[in-house]
């Protein structure tokens, strides 16, 4: 980067994605690696712009499963009316905003619980906040909630839905693949510094000298070019997250 100007850097932490945006605003930060939920909250809330995709663990793209126990009588989204499902955090692609906007295109309301004793009223379907896939798929086995919501790759991954769980639960929906990660930058960075960070990170995956960095980077493989097919995914994500917000929030 030292050809656009740029010879030290500085990594900033955010607890939370209000205190992301606040750097955000204030230009504290200059480029920002999220989810693609996260990244659409930041560009809707805050101007921050689209940069590349970010391919972690060798995958771009993941999608949201539905699921239930077996013998639940659940056997679509709509027969969650009155019932219960369980999401990781507010901050989540897969297990948060995809799932939330799933059901409320099906005219569901939802309403957050105070504990998973707690009953949905008859007409919505009752929300809580597991904190993590492994709580997901323990809270649908024990009958906790009635259905979870989480990526195909918490699925597929043992340590999240363990095998001896499996026999005791079924996929009920799945939702098209959307962007797994993306990278923004603030809005109004200069473009010849934008355009430098971008050519770097491309040819990332190309430099010897990058793969242990690129390692504790969220496991990256590799950055992406957006297509139209991913900016229209993206586009939906950003409705994603104003229709949460405006509904539910």
């Amino acid at each position: 980067m030292a050809a656009v100007g740029i010879r030290e850097g500085r990594i900033l932490m955010a607890r939370a994605a209000q205190q992301m945006l606040s750097y955000l605003r204030r230009e504290r930060v200059d480029w920002v690696t999220e989810t693609s939920a996260a990244a659409m909250l930041l560009a809707e809330r805050a101007g921050a712009e689209p940069l590349l995709l970010t391919e972690r663990s060798g995958v771009s793209r993941y999608r949201t499963l539905f699921f239930v126990r077996r013998d639940s009588g659940i056997e679509a989204l709509e027969d969650l009316r009155g019932r219960s499902v369980a999401f990781q955090h507010r901050s989540s692609t897969s297990a948060y905003f995809v799932p939330a906007t799933e059901l409320l295109d099906r005219g569901l309301p939802m309403e957050i619980l105070l504990s998973p004793m707690d009953q949905a009223s008859p007409e919505s379907v009752g929300y809580l906040f597991a904190g993590s896939e492994s709580n997901i798929t323990t809270w649908v086995h024990k009958r906790l909630v009635d259905a979870g919501a989480m990526s195909n790759l918490d699925w597929e991954n043992p340590r999240a839905t363990p095998p001896s769980y499996r026999d005791d639960l079924v996929l009920i929906h799945q939702t098209p693949a959307f962007p797994r990660a993306l990278e923004v930058t603030r809005e109004g960075l200069d473009p010849r510094v934008r355009e430098r960070l971008r050519r770097v990170l491309l040819q990332a995956a190309e430099d010897p000298d990058a793969g242990e960095a690129l390692q504790h980077f969220f496991r990256t493989t590799r950055f992406l070019p957006i297509s139209e097919a991913d900016r229209e995914q993206l586009r939906y994500l950003r409705g994603a997250v104003g229709k949460v917000g405006a509904e539910i929030e």
